[in-house]
């Protein structure tokens, strides 16, 4: 009998790593096959939202801030009301997005009308058709299908971290990643590090072996946690649950992928690699109310690359407990106690980063996309790095919520889908409460993660 990771269509570590490259945001320059009449400017570049939230509205803001030719012609959400408030926001003169030094001025590039505001489960599917890029800041859960519609359509995409809540939707990710880079379309992922002049520099100077063989990583997103919004009357169950999305596997992935991604990407960006097994531990201590869903409020994990080095990761949503969100590396020369800080082994700096005067990493993976789109340009394909380091959160979810020793391959073919069967809007999620209206909740060395 064969083994499992031998099995026809089976993804291994070695056939994954192969195909795949490490680095995101990395210069490609091949001219696109069409490269249309965006270089002379006489033609807009058509964008198109599909998640009208929070992250939605900063990231359309961001494109439109751009020094390009653009114009955002579609939006869409699944609620019609989060595609008005976006609206409303991104159309008033007193606006300033969170991200920006000065006050935006995007009036003039935004040209939707009631005609091109959707809402729905398949309403992307309209906003694709009427773009030239299409925007993904939907909830994660649904990104493996807005960004195989997108890639099928020709389109260029800006997506949002993370790229998949299960070993599936990463599976399709990879796929139609090596389909994007066939067509030559762009793909840009809001792991914004890589587009941070900081990062970049810290990491160059960490390759080129200024404190010798990384050693150990440490990585943290530990902070207060984020938003809850209560059960309202007269919401169905799937209502609810998308509402309040970010407490349900399905939608975000539990915190670990939705935020500590992040972390845990700069870890294999420095080590050039991604975990081979991780074993941890986690658990509801104070997050455990009717409305906190079935997702823990702190992980530890203890990932191992294939060179025997450990990375550990710590995130936790804990309110009055010390925040820290940040990584450091411990080489066999010296360290990296922080971003953009390089010690030698006797304390001395040999990096100590300024990055005042630097522009937003938010609005710069923005200004590099739609200019290579401009120019005609194929330079991004961020897609594979966004899902391994989606799969590396996933797979420290897997071992903290089992108990268990959880290898990478095992995790990466797992056919445990956490997806709806059917989209709509008096469907049942996959979890449902029970007569309390509590959630069951992943049980160390009972609940099955793969």
């Amino acid at each position: 009998m064969k083994k499992k990771n031998q099995k026809k269509g089976i993804i291994n570590r070695r056939n994954f790593m192969k195909s795949t490259g490490i680095a995101a945001g990395g210069l490609l320059m091949a001219p696109l096959p069409l490269a249309g009449a965006y270089i002379d400017g006489t033609d807009a570049i058509k964008i198109g939202l599909i998640g009208c939230g929070g992250r939605g509205t900063g990231a359309i803001v961001q494109a439109l801030s751009t020094n390009q030719n653009v114009k955002l012609v579609a939006m869409c959400d699944a609620f019609k009301d989060n595609v008005d408030k976006c609206f409303k926001k991104i159309t008033d003169p007193e606006f300033q997005d969170w991200s920006s030094e000065e006050p935006v001025k995007i009036l003039d590039k935004i040209d939707v009308t009631e005609e091109t505001k959707f809402h729905g489960f398949d309403a992307y599917k309209k906003v694709i058709e009427l773009c030239d890029v299409v925007i993904l800041t939907t909830p994660p859960g649904f990104r493996p299908i807005h960004f195989e519609a997108a890639i099928a359509a020709d389109k260029h995409v800006f997506m949002e971290k993370p790229m998949a809540t299960d070993a599936i939707g990463i599976r399709k990710v990879l796929e139609v990643a090596e389909i994007a880079k066939k067509k030559k379309l762009n793909v840009v992922v809001g792991l914004q590090r890589h587009y941070q002049k900081k990062y970049q520099k810290w990491v160059e100077m960490l390759h080129e072996g200024v404190i010798g063989d990384i050693v150990t990583s440490h990585v943290y997103w530990n902070s207060d946690g984020v938003w809850v919004r209560p059960r309202e009357k007269g919401q169905t169950e799937m209502e609810y649950q998308m509402r309040n999305w970010y407490y349900f596997n399905w939608l975000c992935g539990d915190h670990i992928t939705e935020q500590h991604i992040h972390n845990l990407d700069v870890s294999n960006w420095v080590k050039k690699d991604y975990p081979i097994k991780a074993h941890g531990m986690g658990g509801r201590q104070v997050r455990n109310g009717i409305d906190h869903g079935e997702i823990f409020d702190h992980h530890f994990v203890e990932f191992e690359y294939a060179d025997g080095t450990r990375m550990y990761s710590q995130c936790r949503h804990i309110k009055g407990c010390a925040s820290k969100v940040s990584e450091s590396f411990q080489g066999t020369n010296g360290s990296a106690p922080a971003p953009g800080v390089i010690k030698t082994r006797s304390g001395y700096s040999l990096m100590n980063y300024n990055d005042k005067k630097d522009k937003n990493p938010y609005q710069v993976e923005h200004d590099l996309l739609f200019d290579a789109i401009a120019k005609g340009e194929y330079k991004f394909a961020d897609a594979e790095n966004g899902a391994k380091s989606t799969m590396t959160s996933l797979l420290g979810r897997a071992a903290s919520y089992s108990g268990q020793v959880i290898q990478w391959d095992d995790a990466i073919n797992s056919d445990l889908s956490l997806m709806p069967k059917k989209f709509a809007w008096d469907a049942n999620p996959p979890v449902m409460p029970d007569k309390d209206g509590r959630y069951p909740i992943p049980t160390p060395g009972k609940t099955r993660v793969i």
